[in-house]
Order: structure tokens, then C-alpha cells, then sequence
């Protein structure tokens, strides 16, 4: 017989079930990392603003990214049965369904976009919403379309320390642009030493996330290589337009020359394990510079 006590017991672990699904909709690794540069690009603008302020717009970066994240996994709840890597997320095991998702969808989004909206200003709330379109409405269907998704992707991906930068000063300016490619330039080896990785697996859901001539050979390892090679004096620019000093713009370039060493590895070998030593690496690289950038300017 099941007594009181033990339904409570019951409902508690099933509610805790159903949050655990709903937060996983999030990818909050993912978003956390968007809401990151978010904050760099805010302390790049501010450098003496306030932790107030800093907290809302990761708060706000996180609600707008999750969202954007559910709509991916809404268009792509199928695709994700056929992958190892996605088979077991909340919508594709059908924890949750669609019309949930979306109402949790809509409900962070216009949470987020309202935070960067109120609390810093509508420019700031327009480049969130046009990263949330970008990303949830046009990047995820081209998925399974062209090669060019990951252009498309880059941008959405590079536009959270831009949106720190117009949150901190109100202005779309030189300085949030080299933010933003510094940023676009590094979504490149990254998404391709991923796409290398998990070739297999993306090819079951029949995405297309390696160049159109390339795939795992010579030509995307040369690809990669150049990115990389070009991301190196375009991290000098901070330095060059006074936004950040010598000490960062050298462990700028020391990571950039560690990281292009990498690729040159790749190139050699066209082996799975090159591919992942640079998508290791790419996590690295990005925090690690940043993070630089905000010391040498404070």
C-alpha cells in the first residue's frame, strides 16, 4: 500500500526529474560560455562597472541563449534520435514536449531580451534578438542544407562580446566590431575541428558542417590553418586601438602561435586526434585571451 509519504516522495523525485530535463534544454555550458564573452565585452567597455549591472547581463545572455538553443533542439528533435551525442535530450526522449519547450522558449527569451532592454538599452536587447533569429531560424536549418551554415553560425556565436560592449557604452563602434572578429574568426577552427570529430555522427543527421570540397582531408585542414593564422594580428587590434595594453596583446599571440601549431599537425596527419587537440585547444584559446584583455584593462 502506498502510504502519504511515499507519494510525496514520489512527486518530489518526479518534479526534480522534469527541472533536471527543462534545464538541460538550456545547454547552460553553452549559454554560460556565450554569457562569458558577454561580460568580457561589457568590462572592456566599463572596466569600473558595476557587478550589479555584470550579473543581469549574464542573466540575461543565459535566458536569451537558452532560449535560442531550444529552438534548435525543437527543429531538430528527430534529427537528434539519430545522433549518440543528442539521443538522450529532453525533447528527443520525449521528457518534455514541444509545446512546453516553446512556452519555456518564449517565456526566456522575452525574460532575456527584456533584462538587456530595461536594464542597459535597446540596442543592446536588438543585437541579442537578431543573434536569438540568426541562430535559432536560419543557422539550424542550414544545417542540413550547405557547408555555409557555419558562416551563418559564426556570426550569432561572435556577437556576445559585442553585445557586452553596446550593453556597457550604448554604442555600436569600432571597438565592439574587433571584439566581434576576433570572436568570428575563432568560430572557424572550432566548429570544423568539432565537425571533424563528430563527422560521424553529423553525417546520420545529415548535417553538413565540413567545407563543400573539403570533409576530413588536406583542404579543411587547410582551411583551419588559415583562419587561425589570420586570427593572430587581428588580436592585436585591442591593442592598437587603445582598448587593451602590450601584456595582453602578447598572450594573444603566444596563444594564437600555439594554437596555429596545431593546425599545422593537422595538416600532416588528418587524424582524428589533431582534430581534437585543436577543438581542446579553441576552448582554451578564447577564454584565456579574453580574460587577458579584461586584467591588462583594469
Amino acid at each position: 500500500m502506498i502510504t502519504n509519504r511515499s507519494e510525496s516522495v514520489l512527486s518530489i523525485a518526479i518534479m526534480a526529474q522534469k527541472a533536471s530535463a527543462y534545464f538541460k534544454l538550456l545547454k547552460f555550458r553553452l549559454s554560460m560560455t556565450v554569457a562569458f564573452s558577454s561580460a568580457i565585452g561589457y568590462l572592456l567597455g566599463q572596466p569600473g562597472g558595476s557587478w550589479v549591472q555584470i550579473a543581469l547581463l549574464i542573466i540575461g545572455g543565459l535566458m536569451v541563449t537558452g532560449s535560442a538553443n531550444i529552438i534548435n533542439q525543437i527543429i531538430e528533435k528527430d534529427l537528434d534520435k539519430l545522433m549518440k551525442r543528442t539521443a538522450t535530450r529532453p525533447l528527443a526522449t520525449g521528457q518534455i514536449t514541444p509545446f512546453h519547450a516553446t512556452i519555456f522558449c518564449i517565456l526566456l527569451g522575452v525574460g532575456g531580451l527584456f533584462i538587456m532592454g530595461y536594464f542597459f538599452n535597446v540596442l543592446t536587447a536588438a543585437v541579442a534578438l537578431l543573434s536569438l533569429i540568426l541562430y535559432g531560424f536560419i543557422y539550424t536549418p542550414l544545417k542540413r542544407i550547405s557547408p555555409i551554415c557555419v558562416f551563418v553560425g559564426a556570426i550569432p556565436g561572435a556577437l556576445p562580446p559585442l553585445i557586452g560592449w553596446v550593453a556597457a557604452t550604448g554604442v555600436l563602434g569600432v571597438e565592439a566590431w574587433i571584439l566581434f572578429g576576433i570572436q568570428f574568426l575563432w568560430q572557424f577552427p572550432h566548429f570544423w575541428a568539432i565537425a571533424w570529430v563528430l563527422d560521424d555522427d553529423y553525417k546520420r543527421a545529415g548535417f553538413r558542417m565540413l567545407p563543400m570540397e573539403g570533409g576530413k582531408n588536406l583542404k579543411t585542414a587547410f582551411q583551419i590553418m588559415i583562419y587561425t593564422l589570420v586570427l593572430i594580428p587581428f588580436s592585436l587590434l585591442p591593442l592598437q586601438f587603445g582598448m587593451t595594453g602590450t601584456t595582453s596583446a602578447l598572450i594573444a599571440v603566444i596563444c594564437g602561435v600555439l594554437f596555429l601549431a596545431q593546425t599545422f599537425y593537422l595538416m600532416r596527419t588528418c587524424s582524428k586526434k589533431a582534430a581534437m587537440n585543436i577543438m581542446f585547444g579553441s576552448f582554451l584559446y578564447l577564454p584565456i585571451v579574453q580574460i587577458a584583455f579584461v586584467l591588462d584593462k583594469l
